[in-house]
């Protein structure tokens, strides 16, 4: 049965429209050819071809209820007040019913509007018609029973879900504006990212590009026989100052999209991790931190840096979305890889997230320095584990 509503909903409109009709049709030919037709007795003299032409000619209407619904309902009342003449017939006044819930429906928000109003006049004549044709109160009570649902509930019905179909019309704009205001934030935090990423690389390698180059000028300066030895020293000095400008034609691309004023930043380093820890505390964080590794060993300064933003960006994270919960902080380091770990707790009904950029901008750092990341929910707590592998010259 499911599958059989399902199908019906994805048919056309005028597929809709044509099945509507053709039901009206058969089952209104079957009221008649058994005789069940009359609301009331009727009188025997108007032939029986009169109402099925009444019929025939209000199910063609029927026909532009969706294109034409205001036009349709009136041409409808037409064949109605004729059929009301010669005596209602159910069956047409079943796909009058029809004609009002279109009209409400798929009209012009005036005419839907005016829907109530048409209905009752339109229910209040067919019973004064009843009672001026056909004698006796109790045909006019079985016209008030009788013929009011059919004229009022699909005009309820119709202005119900209308309503609903408005509602849901608005829910689905302001949902598109939501994920439209949620992608240009996420364009806007990625970009920041990565100009803060590029002021990060200038300072990291910049200054060592630049000793390289002025190292290898001071040793061009002294005399050396060698012609091989200053072969080589005059490459490395050229190489150098290549890589330092094609660097900084790569950190002005980073940055060409973004406008905001330039952080004048010294780069961070897991060695100014107890600032960032104090930070966290003081916004009543509970924070536990555990590190196993010896900090008097250097780390590659990408690794190092890359490190130092992923917990402040994890730590950060966890004071919006879980402030003053309880977080544990870890950094471990082998002799292959360093692994930072961040759990706090979850709130009720909390997911850890938000719009999600801050998880993207650490995938985009960790995978900068060839890590991976995961981040997500685990026995209750939400995890961020960042593993950074350390170059061989580094170990």
């Amino acid at each position: 049965m499911s599958r059989v509503v399902s199908g019906l909903r994805k048919l056309p409109d005028w597929q809709h429209d044509a099945l509507i009709v053709i039901s009206s049709l058969l089952v209104g030919s079957v009221l008649f050819a058994t005789g069940l037709y009359p609301l009331f007795r009727l009188d025997d003299r108007i032939p029986l071809w009169v109402r099925l032409l009444l019929f025939g000619g209000i199910c063609a209407v029927e026909a532009f209820r969706r294109i034409a619904p205001g036009t349709a309902l009136a041409v409808g009342t037409a064949f109605l007040v004729v059929d009301c003449v010669v005596g209602v017939s159910t069956p047409t006044l079943v796909v009058y019913a029809d004609l009002l819930y279109a009209a409400t429906l798929y009209g012009p928000r005036r005419l839907s509007r005016d829907m109530v109003p048409i209905a009752v006049l339109t229910s209040i004549s067919t019973i004064t018609a009843t009672v001026v044709l056909v004698p006796g109160w109790r045909a006019t009570v079985l016209a008030a029973f009788a013929v009011l649902p059919f004229l009022l509930i699909p005009v309820w019905w119709a202005t119900n879900v209308r309503q609903h179909q408005r509602m849901a019309e608005v829910e689905r704009a302001n949902a598109r504006q939501l994920a439209k205001i949620a992608e240009l934030d996420r364009t806007a935090a990625v970009a920041a990212e990565r100009a803060h990423m590029a002021r990060d690389l200038h300072d990291v390698i910049a200054g060592h590009l630049s000793a390289i180059a002025i190292q290898a000028e001071a040793a061009l300066s002294l005399k050396d026989e060698d012609p091989m030895t200053r072969v080589v020293l005059r490459s490395v000095r050229e190489n150098s100052v290549s890589a330092l400008e094609e660097m900084r034609a790569m950190i002005n691309l980073l940055r060409a999209d973004v406008t905001a004023p330039d952080e004048p930043t010294a780069p961070a380093r897991l060695a100014q991790l107890s600032r960032l820890i104090e930070s966290a505390q003081a916004g009543g964080m509970r924070l536990d931190v555990r590190v196993d590794y010896d900090d008097t060993e250097p780390l590659p300064a990408a690794v190092d840096l890359t490190a130092y933003r992923i917990a402040q960006e994890a730590l950060t994270n966890a004071m919006k979305h879980a402030p003053r919960t309880s977080v544990v902080l870890e950094l471990r380091r082998t002799d292959t890889e360093m692994v930072l770990e961040v759990v706090n707790e979850l709130r009720d009904g909390g997911d850890g997230g938000g719009l999600g950029t801050g998880l993207l901008n650490m995938r985009e750092r960790t995978a900068a320095v060839g890590g991976s990341l995961t981040a997500g929910p685990a026995d209750g707590s939400w995890k961020v584990r960042a593993v950074l592998p350390l170059p061989e010259v580094e170990r």
